[in-house]
């Protein structure tokens, strides 16, 4: 547990959680490729490529001929607020302001009264060149306040927030202007005048935890999904060779679309399993029919104070294993739910069912955009939380060892399908 905390704590944002991995898979012997270069892949090598410094796939070559590809796919972005351009906004009545856009569906209180500060990345001249640098301003800079109940006296009453006024946050008075980019450049370790442009976001400060009375939950921002991009990733080291192909995928973009390069929906992933196989001389369309993809995503566990917004019969509660989610916006069914199961009997890790309750609209994963540019059998798959999208999120203390453990069985697994019937391994 203490590893996957520091591991959400080095990943302020997705330039951050790649970077994080990239490190990790380095310190474990696997060689950078490039997108723009020839890959030459050797029977037994273990390799990672990067897109956009926020999307990630590492992979390992089998020794011997492989069938084809078992893939995880999880996301590095969450829900929060973007930095615009010339961010600074003077008044009223000199206060400084930084001027944000919301970035996905996120819960707006939890946001309020928190110290905050910036993470991403800045594009920095370095003569000639632009250098890509990772930002992160390590102090408690900013706070969006909250207004007092004796001015806003229906704040109690189900208060509709408007984030170009209520999700400001403040920065400083009159005598801070111009200290936004002046703590950028230090964190980039630039000039202010070389810094060409920046992806910036709001961070909340405080650090995860575990609590509770036995120590059963851990609390975090951005559990939804580093904690899943954590078990699977934990899992994809761990596991044993077989005779098929293992990658791990890191995807951005994932809470506004995946419309991005780096996104499900954009070809990164795609290009990826067609270059292995151009470079190990495999049948593409032959590998990807005996492939699989697990595309893990958190959960929702049945709330303490409000049960009745759960489903009648698939209600996941914290600590009780790996979620299996079912529904017409994912990409799970029978064939994929059994392989799944049979994987984690395997492992000895219990499997839960989610479904949205019928009459309201859940979320969506990046299973079935990913399965528009690589078809393949998905389940879509995550760990019971609550709190989705807050920026302090809360799960289930054992369940971060149920994924890893499930995993590795899957990517130590071998797959086959011949006519709808799946042999494992």
């Amino acid at each position: 547990m203490n590893d996957l905390l520091r591991f959400i704590d080095s990943s302020p944002s997705p330039f951050h959680a790649v970077d994080s991995l990239c490190r990790r898979l380095a310190d474990a012997g696997y060689v950078r490729l490039a997108e723009n270069a020839p890959w030459q892949l050797a029977p037994g090598g273990k390799y990672f490529v990067t897109r956009n410094g926020s999307a990630l796939a590492a992979f390992r070559v089998p020794r011997t001929d492989f069938a084809g590809f078992l893939i995880s796919a999880a996301h590095s972005d969450v829900p929060t607020f973007r930095i615009k351009e010339r961010p600074e906004m003077e008044g009223p009545d000199g206060y400084i302001r930084l001027n944000t856009e919301g970035y996905g569906g996120m819960l707006c209180a939890p946001w309020l009264d928190r110290p905050l500060t910036v993470a991403g990345r800045a594009l920095v001249r370095t003569g000639s060149a632009i250098e890509t640098r990772l930002v992160y301003v390590d102090r408690d800079l900013l706070m969006i306040p909250n207004v007092a109940i004796h001015m806003n006296r229906s704040a109690n009453d189900g208060y509709k927030y408007d984030r170009k006024c209520d999700m400001v946050p403040l920065m400083g008075l009159g005598e801070s202007k111009g200290a936004f980019l002046a703590a950028v450049a230090q964190a980039a370790n630039c000039a202010e005048d070389d810094i060409l442009g920046y992806d910036l976001v709001l961070v909340p400060r405080q650090k995860g935890l575990v609590w509770g009375a036995s120590e059963e939950f851990v609390s975090s921002p951005r559990l939804d999904d580093l904690q899943c991009a954590y078990g699977c990733f934990q899992g994809f080291l761990a596991a044993s060779d077989s005779g098929s192909l293992p990658v791990f995928a890191l995807l951005d973009n994932e809470e506004v679309g995946s419309l991005t390069k780096q996104g499900a929906d954009g070809t990164f992933l795609s290009d990826v399993v067609e270059r292995i196989c151009a470079a190990t001389g495999r049948d593409r369309s032959c590998a990807v029919a005996n492939s699989f993809l697990v595309s893990a995503d958190n959960a929702h566990a049945v709330h303490p104070n409000h049960p009745e917004y759960a489903d009648l019969t698939n209600r996941p509660v914290m600590n009780g294993g790996v979620v299996i989610k079912h529904g017409v916006r994912y990409a799970t069914d029978g064939a994929a739910q059994a392989v799944f199961v049979a994987l984690c009997r395997r492992a000895g890790v219990p499997v839960q069912h989610y479904a949205n309750r019928s009459d309201m609209a859940g979320g969506s994963t990046l299973g079935n955009i990913s399965n528009a540019h690589v078809s393949l059998n998905t389940v879509d798959i995550g760990l019971a939380q609550l709190a989705m999208h807050s920026c302090f999120e809360t799960a289930g203390a054992k369940d971060t060892d149920y994924l890893v453990r499930a995993m590795t069985a899957y990517y130590s697994a071998s797959l086959r399908e011949e006519n709808g019937t799946f042999t494992l391994a």
